[in-house]
């Protein structure tokens, strides 16, 4: 496998020439917007599929949800749901970037075998130690998200010392910790995590202040997607009711300085990215 930061895409993100989208398929049946809609893995395929013909640069695959109050599931039921589905993926379309959300070694082991090039952990590279030597030693990149606590308990009691200080602080030393094991600095991407033990203002101080965490000078990630918060805002309960709030999103995220944004509807988050790319560039990207 090529190292991740030598690869087009790893080099387009450094770059900034455009913000890239992430497709979202979780193929769980608890996840917050879609649960169960992509536990059957050919559906889960087509869907993929569907997603890098409209646009997408990256589809995230994760087989076990961490919506707030979720458990977790043992190791081996979410391989048996996300290889499938990869090796689907990878075999129809070769040059694929998939990236694994998940936060165990054997699970990624598993995913990058079957054809994955990126991991991305919600616990930030914390909960299993290992899941950085399998970055190390296969050359994927990673993506280091911000979360509270636990997915099951991370909305219950939601505190911070200094907000978003501290969540700068927790990038910091992952940063460092990561580069110091070996991890190339171009191989490292944040993600502050939206709704992930952040309370409704912290979410909207989130997005609307992305570029405090520019001088960490890693891309950033945005996954604002048909969350909570939206539903507040909107007065809707139905997550897959909450497109055009995503968008609103996604586009906020892209003039605040956001390097990837993570979708469920990947088709109007391509074009809304275009158009708010090309108002902060103040150009049209060919």
């Amino acid at each position: 496998m090529i190292p991740f930061h030598l690869t087009p895409l790893a080099q387009a993100i450094e770059s900034g020439f455009r913000t890239l989208v992430m497709g979202v398929i979780n193929t769980t049946p608890d996840s917050f917007s879609d649960g169960g809609k992509h536990l059957d893995p050919d559906v889960a395929i087509v869907a993929g599929l569907k997603m890098f013909s409209e646009g997408a640069d990256i589809v995230d695959i994760g087989g076990e949800s961490t919506r707030p109050g979720s458990v977790s599931v043992h190791y081996k039921e979410e391989i048996d749901r996300i290889i499938p589905v990869i090796e689907g993926i990878c075999y129809n379309n070769p040059e694929a970037v998939i990236s694994v959300d998940t936060r165990r070694r054997v699970v990624a082991e598993a995913a990058i075998k079957a054809g994955a090039r990126i991991i991305n952990d919600v616990s930030g590279f914390r909960d299993d130690p290992g899941l950085v030597d399998v970055a190390l030693e296969t050359g994927t990149g990673l993506i280091v998200m911000h979360m509270l606590g636990k997915p099951k308990t991370m909305q219950i009691e939601i505190r911070y010392n200094s907000f978003p200080g501290d969540i700068y602080e927790f990038f910091q030393e992952r940063i460092q910790a990561l580069e110091d094991y070996g991890i190339a600095k171009q191989s490292i991407i944040i993600d502050p995590g939206i709704g992930f033990g952040k309370t409704f203002d912290q979410n909207l101080i989130l997005l609307n202040r992305l570029d405090y965490f520019k001088p960490l000078g890693k891309p950033i990630l945005v996954g604002p997607s048909r969350k909570s918060f939206l539903g507040k805002i909107l007065d809707q309960p139905d997550a897959a009711a909450r497109e055009t709030g995503t968008l609103a999103a996604v586009t906020a995220s892209v003039l605040r300085g956001a390097s990837l944004v993570r979708v469920h509807d990947v088709f109007s988050a391509v074009q809304a990215c275009k158009v708010a790319d090309a108002i902060v560039r103040e150009r049209v990207s060919p």
